[in-house]
């Protein structure tokens, strides 16, 4: 009972972790790229990377709550409390929780690496299809305007890029929120316990 109590506490440490990593690695690796042509779009489009380092911590806060319930057996007894149904539903909150950490971090670097490079494209006026003038050598510019007397003058896109970062921002936090689901339900289960040698023996 004890060693799948423990892995419900190394699931939910672990897993979350895998996560987190991932997601950092995917967004983060785009995130330096895109600041080579756009340095001042970096501090902008470090979101993905904050929120994929969140899911560590909802692994983490599950992990220590797993581990602080599973009491130590008897000193001079030897007798262990700790029953099969309590250690089945802390390896059940483990996995919820770190499983579902995984799945958010994964596609949290996903949109994230995307994201970051859609923004910074269009921050540095770079299209990623070829253009067939000859002179464009092989970038065209995206025009920043529609054709009006307004907005002509703008070179960076602004309002194009804000569209993107904020239709980015809206996919991450809807991907934070299956951690958060995680950890809801893991939070939930892991309160079911059954002590050996209670009233009923």
């Amino acid at each position: 009972a004890l060693a799948i109590g423990y892995g419900g506490v190394a699931a939910a440490a672990c897993l979350s972790n895998w996560g987190s990593a991932w997601g950092t690695w995917k967004s983060g690796v785009s995130l330096v790229h895109t600041g080579i042509r756009h340095p001042a779009s970096v501090m902008k489009n470090v979101i993905p990377v904050v929120m994929a380092g969140v899911i560590g911590i909802y692994g983490l806060v599950v992990a220590v709550i797993l581990a602080e319930s599973i009491p130590k057996p008897g000193a001079d007894t030897r007798i262990n409390s700790y029953s099969i149904y309590t250690a089945f539903a802390h390896l059940c909150a483990g996995l919820c929780a770190g499983i579902s950490g995984l799945a958010a971090g994964g596609c949290i670097g996903i949109v994230g690496d995307a994201g970051v490079r859609a923004v910074g494209y269009r921050a540095s006026s770079i299209s990623l299809f070829p253009s067939s003038v000859p002179e464009a050598a092989g970038y065209s510019t995206i025009p920043d305007d529609d054709g009006g007397a307004t907005g002509g003058d703008d070179v960076s896109g602004s309002d194009d890029q804000n569209k993107l970062f904020v239709g980015m921002l809206i996919m991450l936090i809807f991907s934070e929120a299956l951690a958060l689901y995680g950890l809801i339900v893991a939070l939930i289960v892991s309160q079911h316990s059954y002590s050996c040698g209670s009233d009923e023996f």
